[in-house]
């Protein structure tokens, strides 16, 4: 007698499972895109509504800092209340920021939308990348998906300066906030029509609030006091007390996690091997990627001379550097495992950065930016598959929506971080240039170039943090 053994039926191959993954990418395309969209437009937004330059990057950080920091309350939502329930309240939430940012008349207004933007985008984002590795099993379909994932990641980042280019020059600078209420009504209509309802029974836990006011207030003030050290002096009274409390506020939100009977953020997560390495290897790492768009647009546009739409169509290298590199690194995962492909990656996409603080005033496209790009972008394609794979091995479903929520806070907080670090570093060095006499434009490039040097060098610490990371070729790590 012979003993047949079962097929297993591959839901990434059904019209289903390519429609699940497909409205899921576009959920995580549009959160990410929104993250770097309005950089291109920073020029007219600051003519139009009166920001000074140290307030402006509250523009893009503020979405950065409430999407990091409301991003565990998200993916524990997920996983106590059901995906779908927690993903339709943040495309609501993100729509309805999305028109108030569009229509804002001041910058508090502005700067607010996009902070409640950014919360909105919190509920989304671990909800799908959740629903991403539940829906598709472990193993091929899983590393395929990912991979999908990863190379979208990537993509939207260099997609929403072309994007925000295009739409500042023939629309305004409104509608790159006011096309999202657009997309957003059509991912609702869609969502409850292909993905399942997984709503959970109530189970009488409570959400740890106290955990999620912790963490965030942290995260803030933390932000908050990086960006205002130039002002006050790093070494004042004021910025001293402000990144005690910051530091005293996490210490505590760590403590709490330990004694809640339902955390935020349970620690045992951090049994699974490899880890917490990958989600600081993504951190230290967006904290070099994300600076270096924010710096990049402004030099082709005020030192350059670039249009906006000029400066969008500049990226278009990148989004197809991003596309091969993320395509390459999914076919190579079940050969050589994430962890080649996340230290290689990082190095190689540091050399591209590093080769791009060399920028001069009167910089060439072909010469100076255009080779640096192309490196960067195959190196980020390469790491953000790596990551998003490594991160989510050996996770049980039950815990999916925490680790999404981890590995995406650890995006966003590396990049407000980041940003506010090399922005300060940026403006110092512009200031005492100018103050030394030296003229705008040459001032101006020094300081970005000097960013971007300290961008590279953190994207080479993120290769040497990836050495911790487990080094997984199909997901089969243990579940914990």
């Amino acid at each position: 007698m012979t003993t047949t053994t079962p097929v297993q039926t591959s839901a990434l191959a059904s019209r289903s499972g390519k429609l699940i993954l497909a409205l899921l990418c576009a959920i995580a395309f549009l959160d990410f895109i929104d993250a770097v969209i309005v950089n291109v437009a920073l020029p007219s937004i600051q003519g139009d509504l009166g920001f000074t330059p140290q307030n402006l990057q509250w523009v893009a950080s503020g979405y950065l800092l409430t999407y990091g920091g409301f991003m565990l309350l998200g993916g524990r939502a997920a996983d106590l209340i059901g995906r779908r329930r927690v993903l339709a309240v943040g495309v609501v939430i993100f729509a309805a920021a999305s028109l108030l940012g569009g229509l804002a008349n001041n910058s508090e207004t502005l700067i607010a939308a996009r902070m409640v933007q950014g919360a909105g985008a919190a509920l989304m984002l671990p909800a799908a990348l959740s629903t991403v590795t539940a829906t598709f099993a472990e193993g091929p379909d899983r590393r395929k998906a990912l991979g999908i994932w990863g190379g979208i990641v990537g993509l939207a980042s260099a997609a929403g300066v072309l994007l925000g280019g295009i739409l500042t020059e023939y629309f305004g600078w409104r509608s790159v906030l006011l096309v999202n209420p657009i997309v957003c009504m059509l991912i609702l209509l869609a969502m409850f029509k292909v993905l399942p309802d997984d709503r959970r029974s109530p189970s009488g836990e409570r959400f740890d609030l106290l955990g999620t006011l912790l963490a965030t207030s942290g995260m803030l003030l933390l932000v908050y006091s990086i960006v205002e050290a130039p002002g006050s002096g790093w070494d004042s009274i004021t910025t001293v007390v402000r990144l005690g409390t910051a530091v005293l506020l996490l210490v505590a939100f760590i403590v709490n996690e330990k004694r809640h009977s339902n955390p935020l953020m349970p620690l045992s997560i951090f049994r699974v091997p490899g880890l917490a390495a990958a989600n600081l290897t993504q951190l230290t790492a967006i904290a070099g990627f994300m600076s270096m768009f924010f710096f990049l647009t402004l030099y082709m546009q005020e030192v350059l001379n670039y249009s906006a739409l000029k400066t969008g169509f500049a990226y278009l290298p990148v989004t197809i550097g991003i596309g091969l590199g993320a395509g390459s690194a999914t076919k190579l995962i079940p050969r050589v495992g994430t962890r080649p492909l996340i230290v290689a990656g990082a190095l190689i996409a540091s050399i591209g950065v590093f080769l791009l603080s060399q920028i001069p005033v009167e910089g060439s496209y072909l010469a100076d930016l255009l080779p640096g790009m192309i490196l960067m972008s195959l190196g980020l394609g390469s790491v953000l598959v790596g990551v998003t794979n490594a991160a989510h091995a050996g996770v049980e479903e039950s815990k999916l929506g925490l680790a999404a929520a981890l590995l995406n806070s650890s995006m966003q907080l590396g990049g407000a971080l980041g940003l506010a670090i090399l922005s300060t570093i940026a403006t110092s060095r512009a200031t005492d240039l100018i103050e030394a006499g030296t003229p705008p434009p040459e001032a101006l490039t020094e300081g970005f170039g000097r960013a971007l040097l300290a961008g590279s060098i953190a994207i080479v610490a993120a290769a040497l943090i990836g050495l911790g990371t487990r080094n997984t070729k199909s997901n089969d790590a243990p579940m914990v």
